[in-house]
């Protein structure tokens, strides 16, 4: 079975697709938060590559033709964005000063628990990006000097976390206003957060469309200040 994946070019694209497919089943027959497609869909695919022992760069190479859509799945964000385009622009100022705060309280806590738990300069930057999307984190990781591949399991890991926990974190800490629970799950859990955001609202999707984008080009260009303040 291993030999016959391996000589298939599209095996990695149908697992992928058809483990999502099931998560998305699964979470839509249970109807319970913990049951993410996502999540669900990417421990359905490494029990599949555990059991057949298929190495995951053979995987990698056969899906491919997955990560091209990323970036267009990102850009597709802009459209709730566009719709709320008045919106945006008579809270602008609150909006910026918004995903600025996440953004350095993102970097910030990143720092300061490198510096407690002592964890070498590699281990640090590649945490650093873990709130933006995955197309940018992983090349901020590898330009500091971090470990690309890691960084992109721990952002979606912190997308996945957001995705699950925005919804009730919201209720606990009495977040009400819409645009401020876009923003902050977008700038928290990016692209992955957003899903979820979508699902609460109009207003609060197009917000975290927004944080998605600016977070990341903010991340972009503080997050080599932040490297510098690690051993």
């Amino acid at each position: 079975m291993a030999e016959f994946l391996s000589s298939s070019a599209v095996w990695g694209v149908t697992l992928t697709i058809g483990a999502f497919a099931l998560g998305t089943l699964i979470n839509r027959k249970t109807g319970k938060a913990w049951c993410n497609p996502l999540l669900l869909g990417s421990l359905f695919v490494i029990l599949l590559l555990s059991l057949l022992d298929v190495p995951y760069p053979e995987y990698k190479a056969s899906a491919s033709p997955l990560s091209y859509l990323l970036l267009p799945a990102t850009v597709s964000l802009a459209i709730p964005l566009y719709e709320k385009w008045e919106l945006l622009k008579s809270n602008l100022i609150a909006i910026l000063v918004g995903i600025l705060s996440g953004v350095l309280t993102s970097l910030g806590s990143v720092t300061m628990l490198a510096l407690l738990l002592q964890l070498d300069a590699a281990q640090a930057v590649t945490l650093l990006p873990k709130s933006v999307t995955t197309a940018i984190g992983m090349d901020i990781a590898d330009t500091l000097g971090g470990i690309p591949s890691l960084a992109g399991a721990v952002i979606i890991l912190t997308g996945i976390t957001g995705n699950l926990t925005a919804q009730w974190l919201c209720r606990v800490l009495n977040i009400t206003d819409p645009l401020a629970r876009g923003i902050g799950i977008g700038t928290a859990s990016h692209a992955i957060g957003t899903a979820k955001a979508l699902e609460l609202g109009e207003v609060e999707g197009a917000m975290s469309s927004l944080a998605v984008a600016l977070a990341g080009v903010i991340t972009a260009f503080l997050a080599p200040v932040f490297a510098n303040l690690l051993p």
